[in-house]
């Protein structure tokens, strides 16, 4: 209990401005006490108003009492300092750096617990409690501690701004409503605030429903991806399977068929082999015969014997024997190989088809933009590299756009990236995403490009290498080059271009761009890195092209 006394005591002989021990204390007509300087500092500057409150009950007084020092108190506050009490409650913080100060404090302010938007200021915990001891403060409104309370005065007559006008989309004061904002559509700031609120919920929560939505139809997306991938994975397979067990089918026949000829030819040749061997048998028996009858010295008895004895049933019927025949087979192989070039001409063929046909899935996220608004949302502000710029053309900007313009050889300093031969530039971005830009040309001929970086050698022309894409602009005509291909391009004629990039798709368009847009020339490619921007002008000298630069 001692301890619970000295505790009330304590808190008795501290004053509630600077929450230390009281010094000089006084005591004034509320009962209130305090220090004669803090309450002294206070008062002078409730002067102007010419009245006084208690910082603690806020009960006025009129006019300024006169102080008198409550000896009582400073012989108490007396007593505690020789027993060594701490001077000031332990429970009681400090303001730091990031902290909103009592307003009420004097001297090492204390942190604020709640701001008060009738008072206009902050309050720790000790200056607070009149708020919910006295009943006209309990009506305040309080709130989070905040260093901004003076942005709810009205500027221009000292008054909380407790209005709001839609008409000019501020917060005012009630003297403001007679004055500039007399006639306007305006409504008390917290109906606003709660209008504001209910609106922007709802139109989250539409936005999060729509959302939820999207992502139900990107789900959905993904699963009819994966299962026309899955089918037509399982489909091709079947088809290749299918030729090849064709292949091989065929494959067996054709072996068939060349054994059994081969069997059928060394058959054949064995036989005649065979006839012939007897032949030669017969042959070296007749031979053997004459060599006898060589001996006999009676030429009656020799033809005798030579017409009756010697061979006189002729030879054998034996079809001729040429190295050709030998190599019969080889027909064979020059058709089969025929057969072996002509489906790789049409797998060659057809598999640039089928590629393209597969990078050309109409899937939901690959679609290309169809009006120059859904394009102009992949607007990308595009910068031209003053390191790649060609020692022919000058760099400006203007307020619609970057511009490069065909001069005479100028002095630039020395760059590995800088063009020499060739009137081009290229961006200083890379672009791996779905990107547009348009392209203003001038009175000359003009290639809008886009290019890999390693292209950039002093002596290749935008189009000239499979390492760029280029349509060339002309007064009468278009044309689009790659790999030093040129293709004509049709379509109506305009001076300003707009080039569509989807890298991921493989997709570049190139658009005539006047009061609606037209397709002038699309590819259909597999790009293997980044891609840069590029210009390319030619003649006249003071020709120009320029990158706008979009809203």
């Amino acid at each position: 209990m001692a301890q619970t006394g000295v505790q009330m005591d304590q808190e008795t002989i501290c004053c509630s401005v600077c929450l230390d021990l009281l010094k000089d204390p006084v005591t004034i007509s509320c009962g209130h006490n305090y220090c004669m300087n803090c309450i002294k500092t206070h008062w002078d500057k409730e002067d102007e108003k010419q009245i006084h409150s208690c910082p603690q009950c806020r009960q006025s007084f009129t006019p300024r009492p006169d102080l008198v020092k409550n000896t009582m108190l400073a012989d108490l506050v007396e007593q505690l300092k020789k027993t060594e009490l701490q001077a000031a409650p332990a429970d009681l913080c400090y303001a730091g750096p990031e902290d909103v100060t009592c307003d009420v404090c004097t001297g090492r302010k204390h942190k604020s617990i709640k701001s008060c938007l009738q008072c206009m200021a902050s309050y720790c915990e000790k200056h607070l409690q009149p708020h919910f001891e006295s009943a006209p403060f309990k009506k305040h409104k309080l709130v989070d501690p905040s260093n901004k309370l003076q942005e709810n005065i009205c500027s221009r007559h000292n008054e909380v701004m407790k209005m709001f006008c839609r008409t000019d989309q501020q917060c005012i004061c009630y003297l403001c409503l007679m004055d500039e904002h007399k006639g306007h559509d305006t409504v008390s700031a917290a109906a606003e605030r709660t209008e504001k609120l209910e609106l922007s919920r709802l139109n989250i929560q539409q936005r999060i429903q729509n959302r939820e939505k999207d992502v139900k139809l990107l789900q959905q997306e993904v699963e009819a991806i994966n299962r026309s991938a899955d089918k037509t994975v399982q489909n091709s397979e079947k088809i290749f399977t299918e030729l090849i067990r064709l292949m091989e089918k065929r494959s067996s026949d054709v072996k068939q068929q060349v054994r059994s000829q081969q069997r059928t030819e060394v058959s054949r040749v064995k036989e005649l082999q065979e006839k012939m061997e007897q032949e030669i048998t017969e042959l070296k028996r007749n031979d053997a015969e004459l060599q006898k009858l060589s001996h006999t010295e009676d030429h009656n008895q020799f033809l005798q014997n030579f017409s009756s004895s010697t061979c006189h049933s002729g030879p054998l019927y034996l079809p001729p024997t040429y190295p050709l025949c030998l190599r019969h087979f080889d027909g064979v192989h020059k058709a089969v190989s025929e057969v072996r070039d002509k489906l790789q001409n049409i797998l060659s063929q057809k598999w640039t088809n089928i590629s393209l046909t597969v990078s050309k899935m109409d899937g939901l996220l690959s679609q290309e933009p169809k009006t120059r608004a859904e394009f102009l949302e992949y607007s990308y502000k595009i910068t031209l590299d003053s390191n790649t710029v060609s020692t022919r053309l000058s760099l400006s900007n203007d307020r619609r756009y970057q511009k490069v313009t065909l001069t005479g050889e100028l002095n630039y300093p020395d760059h590995p990236d800088r063009f020499t031969t060739c009137g081009q530039v290229l961006s200083r971005e890379s672009l791996t995403g779905r990107f547009y830009w348009e392209v203003k040309k001038g009175e000359g001929g003009a290639y809008v490009a886009v290019a890999y970086k390693d292209h950039n050698t002093v002596n290749e022309n935008f189009g000239d290498s499979e390492k760029s894409w280029a349509l060339g602009l002309f007064k009468q005509r278009y044309e689009f080059i790659h790999n030093k291909v040129k293709t004509p391009v049709s379509g109506p004629q305009s001076s300003r271009v707009g080039v569509y990039l989807d890298h991921s798709a493989g997709v570049l368009s190139f658009y005539s761009i006047s009061e609606t847009m037209t397709l002038l020339h699309r590819v259909q490619t597999t790009f293997t890195q980044p891609l840069y921007a590029g210009l390319r002008l030619f003649g006249p000298i003071g020709n120009t092209a320029g990158l706008y630069k979009l809203k």
